[in-house]
């Protein structure tokens, strides 16, 4: 070997090289099940209906897909580098909205299938809106303020050219929340070199957020649950409720179904589930966890486990933690009358064959309407801060329970047009909406 020469093992030892390449290869996976699967239930529901299999084909991957690098000093003075990632999947009916979430599963494969799923969600509820999704392969839970505001930043700028008022308008998701958003837009204005509040949703109320955002996701919960009990017909006074996942979700439709007369007799987080067949006391049991964090040791209840809660005798069952819970053996113990997703993807493909042989017992929402609350308001938001005209919580409530409530009665009316299930009807309405703009629009150049 010549002088000035060096191997490659010379430079980097041939471990750590081997070990960072598997890193990036897992974190560039396209092809998650996750993916595959909602791919699949986007062809399989486009043909149903038949959709111009151009048309089909366009959907089934995202209009453009950055992966970036994001170097950040930790508070030891080391550097770390997270992968990160920002899909853009479908803009034929307005600017592309979707959530950034802090995740130590974050992946190409996840974000897609989010991001192509948000498409959907917009569509379904008749936002003005295209799908996107981001996030950072990470957890969350052990950075400092000051480590997660710098791995804010630099992603903000490793994705700038993506995002805007006008363009991509991210908003909170699992891992991130109203502080994030405003280190986004602060970062993005510095950049712009003007104030662009509109750049993100799920913001402070005094940066420019609306009333009832937080609430949004889980309140639009509440809302399909009504008008489900209202088309089968049964009175939702004293029925019970068993929610999976009690973070911003769970606890939020909690809260609204019980002051609907409901009973939450079931909840669950991280640490495990809680069991009270009296139903519990929601005020109560948030200040509990609010001490706790965590539903842990609740005095009130007994203990269960997460999967052992999907599966108890109750009216209603909210699947509000991660995706592919409900896979086709818990989907064939199942004993709610309505399942409403407020997670994105809870339900596992051949859980879902399952509940379509089960649909005149277990009624369906799907998660691109049971958990399109969220987007509704951060619609809601956006449209605010445009104006600089803001709404109180009052109007934002209402508001949001007539649009979830017309999307759920357009997609009942597509069940009956194609005698079908609930999901495929839903999905059926958001392709067609979708499929309906890129025809009118036509293809450029």
């Amino acid at each position: 070997m010549s002088e000035g020469k060096k191997e490659a093992s010379d430079v980097v030892p041939e471990a750590t090289t081997t070990e960072s390449l598997d890193r990036y290869r897992s974190s560039m996976e396209w092809e998650s099940k996750f993916y595959r699967d909602t791919a699949a239930l986007v062809e399989r529901t486009a043909d149903l209906q038949k959709v111009d299999r151009n048309v089909t084909h366009r959907l089934l991957t995202p209009q453009r897909a950055l992966i970036v690098s994001i170097p950040v000093r930790m508070d030891d003075g080391s550097v770390k580098n997270f992968v990160g990632y920002r899909v853009q999947h479908n803009n034929a009916r307005g600017p592309f909205k979707g959530g950034i979430r802090y995740h130590e599963e974050v992946s190409l494969g996840e974000v897609s299938a989010l991001a192509m799923l948000m498409t959907f969600k917009c569509a379904v509820v008749g936002l003005p809106l295209g799908g996107a999704k981001g996030g950072i392969r990470i957890d969350p839970t052990p950075l400092s303020r000051a480590e997660n505001q710098r791995l804010t930043r630099r992603y903000t700028t490793e994705i700038l050219e993506m995002i805007g008022p006008e363009l991509d308008i991210p908003a909170p998701d699992v891992g991130t929340n109203a502080q994030t958003m405003a280190w986004i837009m602060d970062t993005y204005s510095e950049m712009k070199g003007r104030v662009s509040p509109s750049v993100v949703t799920g913001k402070p109320i005094f940066l420019g957020g609306s009333q009832g955002r937080v609430e949004a996701t889980g309140h639009g919960v509440a809302a399909v649950v009504r008008a489900a009990g209202e088309h089968l017909g049964f009175e939702l006074f004293g029925k019970r409720v068993a929610i999976q996942g009690f973070g911003n979700v769970g606890t939020h439709a909690a809260s609204k179904l019980e002051s609907m007369g409901m009973k939450i007799v079931a909840v669950s987080d991280v640490s495990g589930g809680i069991y009270n067949p009296e139903g519990f006391d929601v005020k109560h049991l948030l200040k509990y966890v609010e001490i706790r964090k965590s539903v842990k040791d609740y005095p009130r209840a007994q203990p269960i486990s997460n999967r052992d809660l999907l599966t108890l005798n109750v009216d209603v069952l909210v699947p509000a933690a991660l995706s592919g819970v409900i896979d086709a053996e818990v989907a064939g113990q199942l004993k709610c009358r309505i399942l409403a997703e407020g997670a994105n993807g809870p339900v596992t493909a051949e859980g879902d064959e399952v509940l379509r042989q089960r649909q005149h017992e277990v009624f369906v929402v799907p998660d691109v309407l049971a958990n399109a609350g969220g987007v509704t308001v951060s619609y809601f938001e956006w449209v605010q801060g445009l104006q600089s005209f803001f709404w109180d919580s009052k109007d934002v409530d209402e508001r949001l329970f007539r649009i979830l409530g017309n999307a759920f009665q357009e997609a009942l009316s597509f069940k009956e047009k194609f005698q079908t299930d609930m999901r495929t009807a839903t999905l059926m309405l958001g392709i067609h909406r979708v499929s309906e703009a890129m025809l009118a629009r036509g293809l450029f150049p």
